[in-house]
């Protein structure tokens, strides 16, 4: 190699070295950390590192590269998602064998069974609302891929066990599989419902609460109001990391129509709220579903039951921790609602959960069901009752 070419190779190495740098130090415009970070204790240097790792270009082109030929050449995003037909997105938890699921699924169900019957003891009615899952209502959209056989009657084995229990759990599927025929009721590339969707399952869940367990008090007038349509990239797409220099791979955004709910607060209502009316009819438990706003899944449930409801639904922890956490609350403990709504994916049902922040043996207690202790106690008395009628 000459001198002169070994110096042009330099300058043209320095050249894109520098060019990249400068390029990086764009990504701090963006930089933010909250108030309590601090230079002193290394918080802030190790915020900075990582917001320059995230938008290094080197790193964001190498990414976008191979998810780009992930997609293309093996139709694969990254582990979340799985691609379907027709631009369709579907969560691998809905597709993937459980490891352990037969256990966590008797462990789940004894625990939903100690939750019903803890609630029964306060006098509250539980409802179960037990959300199918997408690939059960749009299976026509599934590629290549096909579910475990964990998966194919799970929905139908959970609400058997359901009405084995006496704990009551209306049918989803059948009015959301209607209604899909005249609109979408789950996202095409998000893992959750529409607001189309989430108000078929209120009216649902509000008819069988009237025939089964109305509320006492006087009812509430409610309205909702659907604002414009607007472009929505689901949350499955943050697994395929394409952009920004393959954004046009991706799947063309969801149409969201947003809804907004509000009570028509009538004059009596409002003189009655000055004295502090604390009773609550209803309380809403579950997932994202019920937890994130997109949905209006709160405000469908308060329309269709003209009745308030409180929402203890957290996103990201999945049904059963929210629950737990909700019956150690002084809100349950001292102001029981009326009836609980239970908001439950079926594709939770054989999922692992950590219940480490729970006392050990409360949970113990509530696996053990109140009608199994009393099996055990008449089958321990039967045993017994030979013996005494001999003596």
């Amino acid at each position: 190699m000459s001198r002169s070419f070994r110096i042009l190779y330099i300058a043209l190495f320095l050249a894109i070295l520098l060019t990249l740098g400068a390029w990086s130090l764009r990504s701090f415009g963006s930089f933010s950390t909250s108030a309590d970070t601090t230079v002193l204790d290394g918080h802030w240097t190790k915020a900075a590192e990582t917001h320059y790792d995230d938008q290094f270009p080197i790193k964001r082109l190498g990414t976008n590269l191979w998810a780009a030929l992930d997609f293309k050449l093996f139709n694969e995003g990254r582990p979340g998602v799985v691609l379907g037909r027709d631009q369709w997105l579907y969560s691998d938890e809905e597709f993937n064998p459980v490891a352990g699921s037969e256990q966590n699924e008797a462990d789940n169900l004894a625990l939903i069974r100690g939750v019903s019957d803890a609630l029964k003891q306060q006098g509250v009615q539980l409802v179960m609302a037990i959300v199918p899952a997408k690939t059960r209502l749009y299976p026509e959209h599934i590629g290549d891929t096909v579910p475990a056989a964990l998966h194919a009657d799970l929905y139908q084995q959970f609400h058997a066990r359901m009405a084995k229990d006496g704990i009551l759990a209306p049918d989803l599927l059948a009015p959301l599989q209607s209604t899909k025929q005249t609109g979408p009721v789950f996202l095409r590339t998000d893992t959750h419902w529409t607001p189309m969707g989430a108000d078929v399952v209120a009216q649902r869940l509000g008819a069988t609460i009237a025939e089964h367990a109305p509320l006492s008090g006087e009812p509430q007038q409610f309205i909702t109001e659907a604002k414009d349509a607007t472009p929505y990239q689901g949350d499955l797409t943050t697994f395929l990391p394409l952009d920004p220099l393959f954004s046009n791979l991706l799947p063309s955004p969801d149409s969201l129509q947003q809804r907004s709910t509000t009570a028509l607060v009538t004059e009596s209502k409002s003189d009655d709220a000055l004295f502090g009316d604390s009773e609550v009819p209803v309380a809403l438990v579950g997932t994202s579903y019920s937890a994130n706003p997109h949905w209006n899944f709160l405000g469908a449930l308060q329309q269709a039951l003209h009745s308030d409801v409180v929402n203890y639904a957290e996103d990201g922890h999945g049904p059963i921790l929210p629950m737990l956490k909700y019956l150690r609350t002084d809100a349950f403990k001292n102001n029981p609602p009326q009836v609980l709504i239970w908001e439950f994916p079926e594709r939770y049902l054989p999922a692992h959960n950590d219940l480490g922040e729970f006392d050990p043996h409360w949970i113990a207690e509530l696996k053990k069901s109140k009608d199994s202790l009393q099996n055990m106690a008449l089958n321990a008395t039967n045993s017994e009752s030979p013996h005494r009628a001999q003596n």
